[in-house]
């Protein structure tokens, strides 16, 4: 068993003070440890932002003191080693990094190591790592599978796992089947509340999803996200996303593939806006670089694949944009949580949201229950709605700044859905629901233009509404090939146009009781 003093957890310590959360978490693993058997395999949950780190290497440093044992901390990232040997070192624990140029012929000397899941994975195929008195192994960021295939070689240690999201990177293999027990610490509404975490505030902009395709490890392909995100609208709805909400403010924004991050750069480039692109090609000098000066640049836009969801940690980040949808929580919390540390004048931070993932997994901080997502990860995963179902309840609404050039017009909705219905009882085929949309399109450009060509304006400012009614549109019709649909929206954008031109003094005429006045 692992035995500890109860003062051992309060007594003034090396490094940092520890808030009463973390010493209550750390009594609470300490007592497991206690009661449990020697081989017994613990999880915590944390939110980002909690002090995960902080926890384990008071853990550590208490559990060196008070056995003849080594400790070892597995980490899947260079950063969180480097990190996680930084803040050992700052408790007083003499450590060694295991990574792949280092010599271990001095790890008698050592009580604790840090390393990297694979150069772990590969040091003790080799037998070159001696971990027979190794009693204690913490892994951080748990809910990757990765680490589970070295857990053959510690069956007689005591293993503590910690994450933020007690749900496995791979849903074949839930983490149930390799942990004991859930230990679940402070939720994100607490921490807000006293001050640990900014809160967040989140806008969603309703986006089509049905063109992408789900691959094998059951998130959205890196191809069919490029295919959407890549596209004109798709930028510009960033861009107008950005402007409205984030515009000013130091800014990450997380891609799902390296050529929609290099379109986002390009984009904002053109528009004059500081940004700057990291992916995991850039070499550690230029990783380096781009990251002091998005440190050190107030309204910097840094445009990113993946790689600053772990092992970075920058407080003066005041917006997210996810620029892309997940069906992953870990991840969706990942993302979000690069935000939320706080500063003296930062208790908020922005949110922007183009992946449907706030109506997918609910609010950032919202009360999950982590005990019954661990024990039935499979019943969580079934209720998440699809993208079909999600996107079935959104209602567009007009930007105020477009809403107001169509200010003529009392009503600028048209309902889809209703239309169809009652094409389809009256016995009509389904092409006149596009063209009664076309027409009621072309009735609120023209009621709001003097001649032709404002009409014509107007209708370019369209786009997200067109976009909306050919996505319910195609829903209806259970048609939804990314092909299609795209297809679908530039007829429609073809047809309008020349309804536009064809009819315009007829439609002027009935809605005004005259015709145009010619100049």
């Amino acid at each position: 068993m692992i035995k500890i003093k109860e003062e051992d957890v309060v007594e003034e310590k090396i490094g940092k003070d520890l808030y009463a959360y973390q010493k209550g978490a750390i009594s609470k693993i300490f007592k497991s440890f206690d009661e449990e058997a020697e081989n017994y395999h613990l999880l915590y949950q944390l939110p980002t932002g909690g002090g995960k780190t902080v926890i384990f290497s008071e853990i550590i440093r208490q559990y060196l003191k008070n056995h003849d044992k080594k400790a070892l901390i597995m980490t899947h990232r260079i950063e969180l080693s480097n990190q996680t040997s930084k803040m050992l070192t700052e408790f007083g624990v003499v450590n060694k990094k295991i990574n792949s140029t280092a010599n271990l012929d001095d790890q008698d000397e050592y009580s604790c190591f840090v390393a990297m899941v694979e150069t772990l994975n590969n040091r003790l195929n080799e037998d070159k790592l001696d971990i027979t008195n190794v009693g204690l192994v913490i892994i951080d960021e748990a809910h990757y599978n990765s680490f589970t295939k070295l857990f053959k070689f510690f069956e007689n240690s005591f293993i503590l796992g910690v994450t933020a999201t007690p749900l496995s990177s791979n849903m074949k293999l839930p983490m149930k089947n390799n942990y004991n027990e859930l230990i679940v610490g402070e939720s994100i509404a607490s921490l807000i509340e006293n001050k640990f975490l900014a809160r967040a505030e989140i806008y969603s902009y309703n986006v089509g999803l049905t063109s992408l395709v789900v691959g094998s490890n059951g998130d959205y392909t890196v191809k069919s996200s490029e295919d959407l995100y890549t596209n004109f609208n798709m930028l510009n709805k960033l861009m107008q996303a950005y402007e409205e909400r984030a515009k000013g403010k130091k800014t990450l924004i997380f891609n799902n593939g390296i050529t929609t991050s290099l379109h986002v750069y390009d984009t904002f480039r053109a528009a004059g806006y500081p940004i700057a692109h990291l992916d995991n090609t850039n070499s550690k000098k230029e990783r380096k670089a781009i990251l002091k000066w998005f440190k050190e640049t107030p309204d910097a836009i840094l445009t990113s694949v993946s790689i600053l969801t772990t092992g970075f940690d920058e407080p003066t980040v005041e917006a997210i944009i996810l620029n892309r949808a997940t069906k992953s929580l870990t991840l969706y919390y990942q993302m979000i949580g690069r935000g939320s540390r706080v500063l003296d004048n930062k208790d908020s931070f922005t949110v922007v949201d183009l992946g449907n993932n706030f109506h997918r997994f609910g609010t950032w901080g919202a009360d999950l229950d982590w005990q019954k997502i661990f024990r039935y990860p499979d019943y969580y995963l079934d209720k998440l709605l699809d993208d079909e179902a999600i996107e079935s309840n959104f209602v567009y609404e007009m930007p105020e700044e477009l809403r107001a050039l169509f200010s003529k017009t009392d009503d600028v909705t048209f309902d889809v859905k209703q239309t169809y219905v009652e094409s389809i009882k009256a016995g009509e085929s389904s092409k006149v629901v596009l063209q009664r949309s076309i027409e009621h399109h072309a009735k609120i450009c023209i009621e709001n233009s003097e001649d032709v060509y404002d009409a014509l304006d107007l209708m370019k400012r369209l786009d997200d509404s067109i976009d909306h009614r050919i996505l319910r549109y195609s829903q209806c019709i259970s048609k939804s090939t990314h092909n299609f649909i795209a297809w679908l929206t530039e007829d429609y954008k073809r047809k309008l146009r020349a309804y536009i031109r064809e009819n315009f003094d007829r439609v002027f005429e009935d809605i005004f009781g005259h015709p145009p006045i010619e100049e």
